[in-house]
C-alpha cells in the first residue's frame, strides 16, 4: 500500500513528546505497554539503542519503532542463537512499535517494521521480537508480515511477575 502522506524517517530528540502522547492513547486505547513506564520519553529512547523511528501522516508523528541489542531477560535473542548456534548479541531486537489508533489501517505498521528490518541487517544482525501473548494484533501484524514464530517463553517483569511471550524472528 502506497500513501503519500505517510513517511517513516529516523527520530530526532524533539520527535519524543509527540511519540510520548501517541504511545499515550496507544495505552489507553490498547494497554500498550502493559505497564505505564515511569520514564515514558526513556522507555522510548534507550540509550544502547541502534536507532529508532517515527512514522509521520500528513507531518504528524503517529507511530513509533525502535531497535535494540538483546539485554537479559529479551527470550527471541536467546531463541534465535539456541536455533542457529549463533550468539544473542548477532541479533537485533525490535521493540517499542505502537501506531495511533487514529491512523491505522494504511500499513504504518508494517513501513516500520520493513525499517528496521533493513537497519538490523544492514548491520549484519538478524531481527528479532518478543510480543505478551495477549497481544494478539500485534503478533497478527507479524505473522502477516511474514515473521516466524520461534517459540513460547517466560519473562520475568518482576520479583512475583512472570508473562507469557511469544518470540519472533524476521523473514529471510
Amino acid at each position: 500500500m502506497s500513501d503519500e502522506r505517510i513517511s517513516v524517517r529516523r527520530r530526532e530528540a524533539a520527535d519524543l513528546d509527540a511519540c510520548v502522547r501517541v504511545l499515550a492513547d496507544v495505552h489507553e486505547s490498547d494497554g500498550y505497554p502493559v505497564d505505564w513506564p515511569q520514564d515514558p520519553a526513556g522507555w522510548l529512547a534507550p540509550p544502547d539503542s541502534p536507532g529508532a523511528w517515527v512514522a509521520l501522516l500528513d507531518g504528524t508523528v503517529v507511530g513509533h519503532i525502535c531497535l535494540s541489542h538483546a539485554r537479559p531477560g529479551d527470550t527471541a535473542p536467546g531463541f534465535w542463537s539456541g536455533r542457529t548456534g549463533t550468539r544473542p548479541e548477532e541479533t537485533a531486537v525490535v521493540s517499542r512499535l505502537y501506531v495511533s489508533p487514529k491512523a491505522r489501517g494504511h500499513g504504518i505498521g508494517a513501513l516500520l517494521l520493513a525499517e528496521t528490518v533493513r537497519e538490523a541487517r544492514g548491520r549484519g544482525l538478524r531481527p528479532v521480537l518478543d510480543v505478551v501473548t495477549s497481544d494478539r494484533s500485534a503478533a497478527a501484524l507479524y505473522e502477516r508480515q511474514g515473521w516466524t514464530l520461534m517459540a513460547t517463553g517466560e519473562q520475568r517483569w518482576g520479583p512475583n511477575r512472570t508473562v507469557q511471550v511469544h518470540s519472533y524472528s524476521a523473514p529471510s
